[in-house]
């Protein structure tokens, strides 16, 4: 059993008297917040990154507009202008991308046998260490392990939707700096910019998919990342 795994496991044994049997499945939430608080600064950071790019807006639209005609000078003209201002363009990415070695390290916790015996307890009825197709192998999409599923499912997809809404939003807000005066984009841009709204919902397939510790957390991730950003960036 790992540190982490240790932790979680001690973490569970003080709230047993509150959750009782899935008292396991709480701590993994609870641990999955802890470590979320831990790397806000990070996020913080990465708020401020993207804030300051955006104070760079108008200016940019002035470049996007008086070089219309030539997208290669617009990237450059976008880039010198970053240097000017002593703003990066990865000033809120590189933030974001420090953080993933620990959401890689808890996933990988949370869905191995580096768990230990995490996998053996339950979440009601719910195995830890089951998958949704267990689930519907005993009892249906109705059973009682059948709907612990349903509930996460429910909650990723109102978390998925207030993603979907709020990065349309911002998108529209802030279009991209490489786009020319009549609103076309370097190739490829574009797709990705209509394809980014929908990103949310994956997580229905990965909870589907993965055990359900590690479910709890993708959900619990999930569901903190949506909350922080709107904290962040409203």
């Amino acid at each position: 059993m790992s540190v982490f795994a240790r932790l979680v496991d001690q973490l569970a044994d003080l709230l047993q008297p509150l959750f009782h049997a899935s008292a396991a499945a709480a701590a993994i939430v609870l641990f999955t917040a802890l470590v979320r608080l831990l790397v806000h600064p990070l996020s913080r950071a990465a708020a401020r990154g993207q804030r300051a790019r955006a104070a760079l807006q108008p200016r940019i639209a002035e470049l996007r507009e008086k070089h219309a005609d030539d997208p290669g000078r617009l990237q450059r003209a976008v880039l010198e202008l970053h240097t000017e201002e002593r703003v990066s363009p990865l000033s809120g990415c590189l933030p974001s991308l420090l953080q993933m070695p620990a959401f890689f390290l808890l996933y990988h916790l949370f869905s191995s046998s580096s768990a230990g015996g995490l996998l053996s307890h339950r979440l009601f009825t719910a195995p830890l260490g089951g998958r949704w197709a267990d689930a519907l192998a005993d009892g249906g999409v109705f059973g009682t392990a059948g709907l612990v599923y349903l509930a996460l499912f429910a909650l990723v997809a109102v978390v998925a939707a207030f993603n979907y809404r709020r990065t349309r939003l911002m998108t529209a807000k802030n279009p991209s700096p490489l786009a020319t005066a009549d609103g076309e984009r370097v190739p490829g841009l574009g797709a990705v910019n209509r394809l980014m709204p929908f990103t949310s919902f994956f997580t229905l397939v990965t909870v589907a998919v993965v055990p359900l510790a590690a479910a709890l957390y993708v959900v619990t991730s999930t569901t903190w990342s949506a909350v922080e950003r709107a904290a962040l960036y409203r």
